[in-house]
């Protein structure tokens, strides 16, 4: 809200706009990656599937139709304070004939979760209309202002622990693979794929994406969000990592609060760049185990389907496997292989979300940089209601004090 309010309505449109064709051609650029990196190094393999043995994921009714329509949905939530208990999502009414299903019906119901995307487009919303009143809605920027500093004052006093936390989560999930030696043995290249690809999208395409329009060192700006990559690859997940991804940018990048406070919300909740790139890297690894061909149609509609049903995503751990059945269905692939990937998608998770977060927050610093010439303008127009402001308010000392000479006589 904060940062919203801080904004025009007419610079909030423009910040919007390169911000979602950043967020587009980014997670397009990544499944790209992801692609040229599954087929170079082709990790499936019908012996891989053979060791694995079958899926046993179930079927599951999904449409991408419906996802981007449980987006809008929950975009304008009816109620902000249901938004922050539930999420809207499409319920399919089924009929099992013989060895099918069929959908007799569709249903709009709600599951328990926090509905991010409702809540961050009303803050956004509200801040743009209170930052349009003027003077007489100071006051109320000013509270969520105070409420935002008290929060990010308890947010540094968990830090000091963060280390020992981040540690006990990654320790538990390791030992909570049954027999890490035989999975790392048969999905080790697939493993290598997805890492390869992440990181490289993390350590040459955002640091060159970044040079070439900021014209700063991209490495030296990921030091200083080193403390949010930690947070994101330990909770995998973006908005968990949103309050220290805040701190980071403004202390150790110095980029500008008004900018990050509105970027990072919105692609904590549509940028997910990683996600993309694994879903594809997945989808064919499991046609490349199931001796599945793909031409180069089949191609496209991964790459395309990916990165719509990366837009899709709910920033929470593991979201990935289910959008996966989206993309295995549209090239006919079996969807109960996608079960084959849980031992290891624990470890996967937290490596794309660190490639979701830092997207969000390069995307921050170009929209920045490109913004700069409306931030400078605003910066003078604010000099300016300041100090007629100030003028106001002596004037009215002025013809306070006349009063009470008045009075007096």
């Amino acid at each position: 809200i904060t940062g919203a309010a801080s904004l025009n309505a007419k610079l909030n449109g423009k910040m919007a706009l390169r911000t979602i064709v950043y967020f587009l051609s980014t997670s397009l650029v990544s499944s790209l990656i992801g692609l040229i990196l599954v087929l170079a190094i082709h990790p499936g393999s019908s012996e891989t599937k053979e060791l694995l043995g079958a899926g046993s994921t179930k079927q599951r009714n999904l449409d991408l139709v419906d996802n981007f329509l449980d987006l809008g949905r929950n975009l304008i939530p009816n109620n902000v304070f249901q938004a922050s208990m539930e999420t809207a999502i499409t319920r399919y009414t089924e009929e099992v004939t013989g060895n099918s299903t069929i959908i007799t019906g569709k249903t709009l119901d709600y599951r328990s979760g926090t509905n991010t995307l409702g809540i961050i487009f009303f803050c956004l919303t509200f801040g743009t209309v209170l930052g349009s009143v003027g003077p007489s809605g100071k006051p109320l920027v000013n509270l969520f202002s105070i409420i935002d500093q008290v929060i990010m004052k308890m947010v540094y006093m968990v830090m000091w622990v963060s280390p020992i936390g981040i540690a006990s989560v990654i320790a538990a999930k390791i030992l909570g693979v049954a027999d890490l030696a035989l999975v790392m043995s048969q999905l080790g290249l697939f493993m290598v794929t997805v890492c390869s690809g992440v990181f490289f999208y993390q350590f040459v395409v955002l640091q060159l994406i970044y040079f070439m329009i900021v014209r700063k060192n991209p490495y030296k700006f990921w030091w200083g969000l080193f403390q949010s990559w930690m947070t994101a690859f330990a909770t995998a997940s973006t908005a968990a990592a949103l309050p220290i991804s805040f701190r980071c940018m403004k202390e150790n990048n110095r980029v500008d609060p008004r900018i990050s406070k509105f970027v990072l919300p919105i692609g904590a909740t549509i940028n997910m760049d990683g996600t993309a790139l694994f879903v594809t890297v997945a989808s064919i690894f499991i046609a490349q185990m199931n001796n599945i061909p793909l031409n180069a149609g089949a191609y496209a509609t991964v790459v395309l389907t990916s990165t719509a049903a990366s837009i899709a995503a709910a920033s929470i751990p593991s979201a990935a496997l289910v959008l996966m059945l989206l993309v295995l269905t549209a090239i006919d692939a079996p969807y109960q292989d996608v079960s084959l990937l849980w031992a290891i998608d624990w470890f996967l998770d937290r490596c794309r979300t660190t490639n979701n977060m830092l997207g969000d927050c390069y995307g921050a610093a170009i929209v920045e940089s490109l913004s700069r010439k409306e931030l400078e303008i605003m910066d003078k127009l604010a000099d300016t209601n300041d100090v007629e402001i100030g003028n106001l308010e002596n004037q009215e000392k002025k013809d306070l004090g006349v009063d009470n000479v008045a009075t007096d006589l």
